[in-house]
């Protein structure tokens, strides 16, 4: 049987140091020029030429500051911080670009709806259909203090909290303007029509916006719509909205638990078992033998720092490991943070081996060394498991994404494991060909068009 192409994201952050911590002192990076326009501009037109999907932004809005009981050691690491807001690149990369789609994290928390609504539009606009959103709900205690919260809003009620968020901007971006509104009748100096333009009224628990939407509507409408939820909150949140969800399963057999479950609720929520992919996070070392490559590894494994590394996921579990006894199992585990990246852990040691120890170890268990032929055998095992596509994060930047595009996707093109050409039209429609520029019928953004723009033939099916 013939290989279904997959797809890929080139996984980085508008930052010094952002996964493999410790790698911006390495003499190949260019990690520490983050402030550069130039150098997000290679690095764009390096994807497009091999064949990347999209350039796909991290973000968060506080910092690492529980491991040490502070933020002294993210400082001194770099630990995705200082950092500097991802979308306002998108317009510069997609001007150097044609075909590459641009990802951001964008934090329920951190714009009110409609401004952030605007915002996206625009960006869609001036992308002509190429962008994205990673929908987050921001984890970190940090991030809720500098938003005036004293303490973190549990874990759940986020969701609950991103479910109206998302009420608002579909009724922004799919309900106020109806198809047709935009006449642009010089003759008769009538730009819009009033009779479909409409006030959106929404009052819900946390928003009241009235409207209408200040944009007209856009490529896309409403953006491509990422997740990385992998708690139950998450996965039920994807399921009814996301059409990408970002995971971080340490092997296939978790990959596999995650996404079978994540398809039964999308069904259960309307849609179809296929409306979401799956995207695997994994980083490359590529060498033209498994010596090089094992050379190479080893070489990046001299300069990681494990207190960066420990300072990550600190942050991310909302748990202090420094006062943590490493041996100590996860199922243990009892916290309001991150709560995906450790059950995804627990499923993938079904018989509860999985310590903290091997939580700290996770950036490099996902580490993918060898020759190109390799890599593409892991890849093919990856994609066996249900896996759609990959969020491929660099070790250095942009050598990690050059190496893997002169080397591995040759092979991955010539196995059909990855497109050679790109699909015409906006990103969803490169994503999932055959698709139209609008979300389907059956997303839950489709039931706040007006009706006459319901009736209208011209969505994906």
């Amino acid at each position: 049987m013939a290989n279904k192409p997959l797809l890929f994201n080139a996984f980085t952050m508008n930052c010094v140091s952002f996964i493999n911590h410790g790698l911006w002192r390495h003499p190949e990076t260019r990690q520490t020029d983050y402030t550069d326009l130039d150098t997000w501009v290679e690095l764009a037109r390096m994807l497009e030429r091999g064949r990347f999907d999209t350039l796909f932004f991290a973000d968060v809005i506080g910092t690492y500051d529980v491991y040490r009981g502070g933020l002294d050691t993210a400082i001194r690491e770099a630990t995705q911080f200082p950092n500097n807001d991802p979308s306002v690149l998108i317009p510069a990369l997609a001007h150097a670009t044609e075909h590459l789609g641009f990802a951001f994290t964008g934090s329920v928390l951190q714009e009110h709806p409609f401004t952030f609504a605007r915002k996206v539009s625009t960006l869609d606009h001036l992308t002509k259909g190429r962008v994205a959103w990673n929908i987050v709900t921001s984890f970190q205690s940090s991030a809720g203090r500098n938003f005036g919260f004293e303490e973190q809003v549990p874990h759940d009620e986020r969701y609950v909290w991103a479910d109206e968020y998302m009420e608002v901007v579909y009724k922004l971006w799919e309900g106020s303007w109806e198809d047709g509104a935009i006449l642009c009748d010089k003759e008769n100096g009538v730009y819009a029509d009033p009779a479909r333009v409409h006030p959106v009224n929404h009052a819900g628990v946390r928003y009241r916006v009235a409207g209408p939407h200040l944009s007209e509507p856009s490529p896309l409408r409403t953006p491509v719509l990422f997740q990385a939820g992998s708690s139950e909150a998450g996965r039920s949140f994807a399921a009814r909205h996301a059409e990408g969800t970002f995971i971080l399963a340490p092997n296939p057999l978790a990959a596999r638990t995650n996404i079978e479950d994540v398809r039964a609720r999308a069904v259960a929520a309307g849609r179809r078992a296929d409306d979401i992919a799956f995207f695997q996070g994994l980083s490359f070392v590529v060498g033209s033998t498994e010596e090089e490559a094992r050379r190479k590894n080893d070489e990046i494994d001299d300069h990681l720092s494990v207190e960066g590394l420990m300072t990550h996921m600190s942050g991310n579990i909302g748990v202090d490991l420094s006062a943590i006894d490493p041996h100590k199992p996860l199922s243990e585990l009892r916290t309001e943070v991150a709560h995906g990246a450790v059950r995804g852990m627990i499923e993938g040691a079904p018989d509860q081996t999985q310590t903290f120890a091997d939580l700290a170890r996770l950036v490099t268990t996902t580490r993918v060394v060898g020759t190109p032929e390799q890599i593409a055998d892991g890849l093919e095992t990856w994609a066996a498991a249900g896996v759609d596509g990959f969020n491929i994060t660099y070790v250095i930047t942009p050598g990690t994404f050059e190496d893997f595009i002169d080397h591995a996707v040759p092979v991955l093109q010539e196995r059909g494991l990855m497109r050679r050409e790109y699909e015409p039209g906006t990103l969803r429609e490169k994503l999932r060909p055959g698709a139209g520029p609008r979300l389907p019928r059956r997303h839950p953004a489709a039931s706040y068009r007006h009706p006459r723009t319901q009736n209208r033939e011209t969505f994906s099916v």
